[in-house]
């Protein structure tokens, strides 16, 4: 697979917050998921993580601290950072995280 429309993968999954995996780059794995408005509970990973805002907005806390992230922005997740979605985030994301994650 070489060219990739993120948007209509991500329209296609069954289910908001559900990701699919595109592939891996080295020791990267890189997945497309599709948000709803719905915020999604508090998690933290052992490694950093890259999350691309496709289309729409990425509402987070992080830490405690509210981000929000827009079309055409990344935010770069360092390992260990408490993360939780709030509500309002919609659109298509990009992840880039470790393999092993």
């Amino acid at each position: 697979m070489s060219v990739v429309n993120l948007a209509e993968v991500a329209a296609g999954l069954p289910q908001a917050w559900s990701s699919r995996r595109l592939g891996q780059v080295g020791a990267a794995c890189v997945k497309v998921l599709r948000m709803d408005e719905l915020p999604v509970e508090e998690e933290s990973h052992g490694a950093d993580e890259a999350l691309l805002v496709i289309d729409g907005r990425l509402e987070l806390e992080v830490n405690g601290v509210p981000v929000a992230v827009r079309a055409g922005e990344l935010y770069l997740m360092p390992a260990g950072a408490v993360h939780a979605v709030r509500p309002g985030s919609h659109g298509t994301l990009m992840i880039v995280e470790s393999a092993e994650d």
